[in-house]
């Protein structure tokens, strides 16, 4: 754990500058990670739109919204959030509305069923996840788990077609390359598809979704 210090608040950050504690958030905070991350001229109102909207839905609904849901209702696209938050969503929006990666994914996540659900994969096949139901160690992935996790969750049909390997690969290739996943927008630029064509890959979210299923976790 490690301080964070703006004017005359400090606040306990995590080794990744997500703050600790949702309830010590205040618009200070955001202010300053801003300026951390390196955001020049500071905050405006529709930096504030999207952070008060995270912020609202996480304290309705206990979970940080989708990227999808959030460019819907702060009427967004995906360049104008990449203009407004260049880190990416979980890394500048998220961050700076206070929530941290396993706030924003609490109660979402969900450990392995028996690997009898997937008839593809045998009996003794096992995988080490966290508590939200990420792969601990990447090097474990395979195509079965991923098979698995499309069969799980929302993949229309429960199936992975070209389009999602596509996607999968890239992330996968990507990280042994660079040792971190890449924001959603470079994923979208780099692969031609729009954010509308990665919900309708990965209902579940980037992070929640297509992240997951390539056996990542963003650190």
């Amino acid at each position: 754990m490690v301080t964070f210090a703006y004017k005359d608040r400090n606040y306990d950050i995590d080794e990744e500058d997500f703050l600790i504690d949702f309830e010590h958030w205040d618009e200070k905070f955001a202010e300053g990670m801003a300026i951390k991350l390196g955001m020049e001229g500071g905050l405006v109102k529709e930096h504030w739109d999207v952070i008060n909207t995270i912020r609202g839905t996480y304290l309705a609904d206990g979970k940080c919204p989708l990227i999808y849901e959030i460019c819907r209702l702060c009427g967004l696209r995906l360049k104008d959030l990449k203009m407004l938050f260049p880190s990416g969503y979980l890394r500048g929006a998220c961050k700076l509305a206070g929530i941290t990666y396993k706030e924003g994914y609490l109660g979402q996540a969900s450990l392995p069923k028996t690997a009898d659900d997937l008839n593809v994969i045998s009996a003794n096949k096992n995988y080490m996840v966290d508590v939200r139901g990420f792969l601990v160690d990447p090097s474990q992935w395979d195509e079965f788990y991923a098979s698995f996790r499309a069969f799980e969750m929302k993949i229309p049909g429960g199936r992975l077609g070209e389009k999602h390997w596509q996607i999968i690969n890239y992330l996968r290739d990507y990280y042994d390359k660079n040792g971190d996943v890449p924001t959603v927008y470079k994923t979208c630029e780099e692969n031609q598809i729009d954010l509308a064509e990665l919900e309708q890959l990965f209902p579940d979210g980037y992070h929640r979704g297509a992240i997951k299923i390539a056996g990542l976790r963003v650190k």
